[in-house]
């Protein structure tokens, strides 16, 4: 598959349109949020393309990214929205609407496996093996040719892994759970801000 990767300083250009419903990821210093600052967001459109905004982080000034994420009427795809949320709410200081998550639908849908990361999903459903050998890399710089392809991995096929496993949660009739977590990711971001990491539901 040939990837259209582009890379764009400090923010999305005005004139770019990229549809309604946008695959989103971001890359971090580490899980820390207060501690390791927010580097990169990657948006696909879902037609093999992939837009890397390297974030100006001396004031993370990024206006049209911003009203993407914040805008009702465009749809965002995560794979484990939480930490992206998090701190795409600390640094960027801006509340990402309209959400769905494949990690959320994986753990619900495909109960017949303990591994709902990205990397299987796209193996499960594209039918490609990706490699996650930057992972752990530094984002903080510049990025090498490794780093842009990485990032784009863990975005365009989002599309795809998500019509797939909403088929199953539709059949197995968990649909409506599945909606129904969407709902308390805000509300999960926000305690992992204020500090509360463990289960609350918990004994």
């Amino acid at each position: 598959m040939s990837i259209d990767i582009k890379l764009h300083k400090k923010d999305l250009p005005d004139d770019l349109h990229l549809g309604n419903v946008l695959a989103v990821d971001g890359e971090f210093m580490g899980l820390n949020i207060r501690r390791d600052p927010l580097c990169l967001i990657q948006i696909s459109s879902g037609k093999s393309d992939a837009h890397i905004i390297q974030l100006d982080r001396s004031d993370y000034n990024a206006p049209n990214l911003k009203k993407i994420l914040n805008d009702e009427t465009i749809t965002k795809i995560f794979h484990y929205g939480r930490a992206d949320l998090a701190h795409i709410k600390y640094y960027l200081k801006v509340d990402t609407r309209n959400i769905l998550d494949t990690k959320i639908a994986s753990k619900l849908a495909r109960s017949y496996s303990d591994n709902h990361s990205l990397k299987t999903l796209i193996k499960e459903f594209v039918n490609i093996d990706i490699s996650k050998q930057f992972q752990n890399s530094d984002f903080g710089g510049e990025l090498t040719e490794a780093q842009k392809k990485y990032c784009a991995n863990d975005v365009i096929y989002l599309h795809k892994i998500h019509e797939e496993l909403k088929k199953i949660l539709v059949r197995e009739k968990r649909i409506d759970l599945y909606k129904d977590c969407l709902k308390f990711l805000k509300t999960r971001v926000e305690l992992d801000l204020a500090y509360f990491k463990d289960d609350i539901w918990s004994h």
